[in-house]
């Protein structure tokens, strides 16, 4: 027989909370620029990495982007090999970079 007991974590009458829809797609999301589309995930590294744009290291534990390309040859795939992780504020200029 089910448990008629209210829940504490939210009341009978209260309403769901908003789908918070970064947090469910595991922080990935698409992005189209100039220098063509790309697949973004938020990361925290547990070990170094240089940003191919600043070519400074990324020290682990440093919240950062992992970016790759998903127009290229070969298909999402084949940008996924060549992923790179980037300072996040790197990523959003890189467009002027080139």
């Amino acid at each position: 027989m089910p448990n008629r007991r209210p829940s504490r974590k939210r009341p009978w009458s209260a309403e769901h909370p908003e789908l918070d829809v970064e947090r469910a797609r595991g922080g990935v999301r698409h992005v189209d620029g100039r220098d063509g589309q790309w697949t973004v995930r938020r990361v925290t590294g547990d070990k170094s990495y240089t940003c191919p744009a600043c070519h400074q290291q990324i020290p682990p534990g440093t919240p950062h982007v992992v970016a790759w390309q998903r127009d290229v040859v070969g298909g999402e795939a084949a940008g996924l090999e060549a992923r790179r992780h980037w300072h996040s504020s790197c990523f959003d200029r890189r467009e002027r970079l080139r």
